[in-house]
C-alpha cells in the first residue's frame, strides 16, 4: 500500500500541472523531446505480446520422458519380515549382512527433457545427451497422449537426436532462417524446465556464432533455460523455430542470464543424415591446430591474428598428401575464409568424405593453393600419442656445432635417423636454450623448423637466417616438439 504525506502530494499535483500545461500548450520537456525523436527516427516500442505464438507453436513442443534398466538384487522373505519388525517398533537396524535374492533388472526413470515435432509423420527432434543411455523414450504431446518412440539417431558431436513416435497428421515446426536472426532480437522458448511441462520464457539473442565446440556456432541469449528445457524450440517473432535450447553457463546449476542453442540449420544438416542412415558422416584432413596469435600474425607477414595454425599432420593423412606442412597457417577452406581457428573444424566436418577441395595455406611469407581429397572422421577417434619425454622419442645428445649467443640458443644439426624418426625434412634440433629463448618457452629437443619466416633446413639455413633477421624486433621461430608444431617469440635483449 502507498501513503502520501502533504508535501509529497504538493510535489505531485506540481508535476501532474506541468504535465498537463506542456500537453496542452505544446511547451515544455515533453513537448520538445518528442519532435527530436521523430527526428531522429526512432519508434517508441512496446513489449512484444508471445500469447500468439504459444498457441501457434505450443502443440508441436513435446516432453520427453526416459527409463533406464538398472541391476538389483532383492532381500529374502525372512530378511524383510525383520526387517519391518524394526522398523514398525522405531528399533535401529543392526549391521548385519542382509539374505540376498537373485540378481533383477528394473526399469528406473532417468530423467526429462523437451522436443519438438519435424513432421507430421512423427520425426520428433531433441538433445542427443537427453536420449543417451535411455532403454525406453516416452514422448508426451499437448494433448496428454504418450508415445514410445524409437531412437532414430544420435549424434554427441552436434548433440542433436531424432527419435520417431507412431503418429499421424502432427503438428509440424516450422523452420526458420537462422542468417536473418540478428542480436538483440526478442525470442521464445518453450519446454520442460525441471520437469515442468509447456513452459514458456522469453529473453533476447544477446550473440551469434558463439564457440564453444568444435562443430557448432551457438547462438547465445538469455532465455531463462533449466534442466528439463534440453531439446526443446528457440523461437522467433514469426513462430519459426532458430535453435535447439542445449546449454546454458552456470556455476549452480540453474539459469545465471546465458544460455545456449544449436543453429537450427545445423541441426537439420545433422538430423537428415540421422533420418536417412542412423548416424552423421564428417569430414577430416589428419591436423592438429591451434590459433593464430596477434604478435605472431605480424612477426610473420600474416598482417592479422586469422586462420588455424598446423602445429602437426598424421602420416599418411589427406592433409600430408595434399603437401600440408606442420607450421603452415590454412587461411581459406573450399574459398571460404578461415577466420578463426573453430572454423576449420566446421568447414572440414561438413564436407562429404570424397570430395576435393582447395586448401590455401601461407607458408614462410606467401600463400600457397593445395588440393586435399576429404577423408571420413573415425567415429571413435583416438589421439595421436605424444612421446613421453616430449621429444618424439629423441632423448640423445649431440655436442653443438654453432650458436646464436643473442636469441640464448644452442643448435645442432639432425642426424638422418633423428629425421626419419621425426618425419620431417630437416631443421635444427636445441641444445640449449636460455635468456631470451628460454623466456619464449623454447627448450632442449625442439626442433627449429623456420626463423624469422625462412626455412630452417641446415645448420647453415639457420645461421644465415639469424644474421638477416631485425634483432631490434620479435622474430618467429617455429618449433617442432614431439609430434606438434607450434610458433614462439624470440624478443632479443638490447
Amino acid at each position: 500500500m502507498f501513503t502520501t504525506t502533504p508535501a509529497s502530494r504538493n510535489r505531485l499535483s506540481a508535476c501532474a500541472l506541468a504535465v498537463a500545461l506542456g500537453l496542452a500548450g505544446g511547451a515544455g520537456l515533453f513537448a520538445t523531446a518528442t519532435p527530436a525523436l521523430a527526428q531522429s527516427g526512432a519508434a517508441v516500442r512496446g513489449l512484444p505480446d508471445f500469447t500468439d505464438l504459444v498457441d501457434q507453436v505450443g502443440p508441436s513442443v513435446v516432453n520427453i520422458r526416459t527409463t533406464e534398466r538398472v541391476s538389483t538384487r532383492s532381500a529374502g522373505p525372512m530378511d524383510e519380515e525383520m526387517l519391518e519388525f524394526f522398523r514398525r517398533f522405531g528399533l535401529p537396524v543392526p549391521n548385519v549382512p542382509r539374505q540376498q535374492g537373485p540378481q533383477q533388472r528394473e526399469e528406473q526413470p532417468r530423467g526429462v527433457g523437451s522436443g519438438f515435432i519435424l513432421s507430421a509423420d512423427g520425426f520428433v527432434m531433441t538433445n542427443a545427451h537427453v536420449v543417451e543411455g535411455a532403454e525406453e523414450v516416452i514422448v508426451t504431446l499437448t494433448d496428454k497422449r504418450e508415445f514410445k518412440a524409437k531412437i532414430i539417431g544420435a549424434d554427441k558431436r552436434t548433440d542433436v537426436a531424432v527419435v520417431k513416435i507412431e503418429a499421424t497428421g502432427l503438428p509440424a515446426v516450422k523452420v526458420g532462417d537462422v542468417s536473418r536472426l540478428k542480436t538483440g532480437e526478442w525470442v521464445m522458448a518453450i519446454g520442460s524446465p525441471f520437469g515442468l511441462e509447456n513452459t514458456v520464457t522469453a529473453g533476447i539473442v544477446s550473440a551469434k556464432q558463439r564457440d564453444t565446440g568444435d562443430y557448432l556456432p551457438f547462438i547465445q541469449t538469455d532465455v531463462a533455460i533449466n534442466p528439463g528445457n534440453s531439446g526443446g524450440p528457440l523461437l522467433n517473432m514469426r513462430g519459426e523455430v532458430v535453435g535447439i535450447n542445449s546449454q546454458i553457463y552456470s556455476r549452480s546449476g540453474g539459469f545465471m542470464g546465458i544460455s545456449f542453442a544449436i543453429p537450427i540449420d545445423e541441426a537439420i544438416r545433422v538430423s537428415e543424415q540421422l533420418r536417412a542412415t542412423g548416424r552423421v558422416s564428417r569430414g577430416r584432413i589428419g591436423v592438429q591446430i591451434e590459433g593464430v596469435s596477434k604478435d605472431v600474425a605480424e612477426s610473420i607477414g600474416l598482417g592479422k591474428a586469422q586462420g588455424a595454425l598446423v602445429r602437426g599432420v598424421e602420416p599418411g593423412s589427406p592433409a600430408e598428401k595434399a603437401g600440408i606442412e606442420a607450421g603452415d597457417i590454412i587461411t581459406r577452406y573450399d574459398g571460404k575464409p578461415v577466420d578463426k581457428v573453430a572454423d576449420l573444424p566446421r568447414l572440414v566436418g561438413n564436407t562429404k568424405p570424397g570430395t576435393k577441395a582447395g586448401i590455401t595455406v601461407f607458408r614462410r611469407g606467401a600463400a600457397r593453393d593445395l588440393t586435399v581429397t576429404i577423408a571420413e572422421i573415425e567415429p571413435d577417434e583416438k589421439p595421436v600419442a605424444k612421446g613421453e619425454d616430449g621429444q618424439g622419442g629423441q632423448n640423445g645428445k649431440q655436442q653443438p656445432t654453432s650458436s646464436a649467443q643473442q636469441l640464448g640458443l644452442v643448435v645442432a644439426e639432425l642426424t638422418p635417423a633423428q629425421e626419419k624418426e621425426l618425419k620431417t625434412k630437416g631443421g635444427v634440433r636445441v641444445v640449449t636454450a636460455s635468456d631470451a629463448a628460454a623466456r619464449a618457452g623454447l627448450r632442449e629437443g625442439d626442433v627449429i623448423l623456420a626463423l624469422a619466416n625462412v626455412e630452417v633446413r641446415t645448420l647453415k639455413d639457420f645461421e644465415a637466417a639469424v644474421a638477416k633477421a631485425d634483432k631490434a624486433k620479435p622474430i618467429s621461430v617455429l618449433v617442432r616438439r614431439g609430434e606438434w608444431a607450434q610458433y614462439a617469440l624470440i624478443r632479443p635483449a638490447r
